[in-house]
């Protein structure tokens, strides 16, 4: 099966594998915040070339930072019920909203391109190359 033909499931699995969701080839990041921008395996870009694409990763970074807010402060209040701790869930709540979003920041790029590749399946031009204009320096004028 090509990588132009793989089915959700395989996409959300190799996504969170941290591999490219199309042929699972990978690694998709150099670093823990830095993604490639293509596949070294099949060449898909990573950034499918849409103004405000990556919007979508960070919506998925926000709701699932809300949702581990919501089970854990929610865990902690009935687990310390009938006197929950407020205080300390109010300053654990900040420092989970700051922590979170960057321990699962690699997982919520590759699901959104899997999602993305769910409803908009990859085309050829898709893996072509990525290309970055070089920088030029402004000409003097004599």
């Amino acid at each position: 099966m090509s990588a132009l033909q793989r089915g959700p499931l395989t996409l959300y699995l190799n996504a969170l594998r941290l591999r490219c969701p199309a042929c699972g080839g990978g690694p998709a990041f150099t670093s823990w915040l830095h993604m490639l921008p293509s596949c070294p395996t099949c060449g898909l870009r990573f950034d499918r070339e849409i103004r405000g694409y990556w919007l979508g990763s960070y919506t998925i970074n926000l709701m699932a930072t809300e949702a581990i807010w919501v089970a854990l402060c929610g865990a902690a209040v009935v687990a310390t019920w009938p006197e929950p701790p407020w205080t300390a869930l109010e300053f654990g709540s900040v420092a989970l909203m700051i922590v979170v979003p960057f321990l699962i920041f690699p997982w919520t790029k590759t699901l959104y391109l899997a999602v993305d590749l769910t409803f908009r399946p990859a085309e050829e031009e898709d893996f072509t190359a990525p290309h970055e204009a070089g920088f030029q320096l402004p000409r003097r004028r004599s």
